[in-house]
């Protein structure tokens, strides 16, 4: 197993991740609590659309941070 591929299944799985993450947001500050209910998780629908935020966020980071490694090819095959 190469770097890049680890580097490609990360970058797959947060490209998969998004969609998910992006589908459960809500248009009107719902978030996951729209989805069965207040979660258990979290203790308030405000800290759910802030924790999901910032899982968004973070996985928007690591896509875009790949996607530049892998298309400018810096990582050895």
């Amino acid at each position: 197993m190469t770097v890049t591929n680890i580097v490609q299944g990360i970058w797959a799985f947060s490209a998969v991740g998004l969609i998910i993450l992006v589908l459960l947001h809500s248009p009107k500050g719902d978030g996951v609590g729209a989805i069965g209910g207040q979660a258990q998780l979290f203790s308030s629908t405000k800290s759910a659309e802030t924790t999901l935020n910032r899982v968004t966020w973070t996985l928007t980071v690591i896509f875009l941070g790949f996607t530049v490694v892998l298309s400018a090819g810096w990582l050895p095959k």
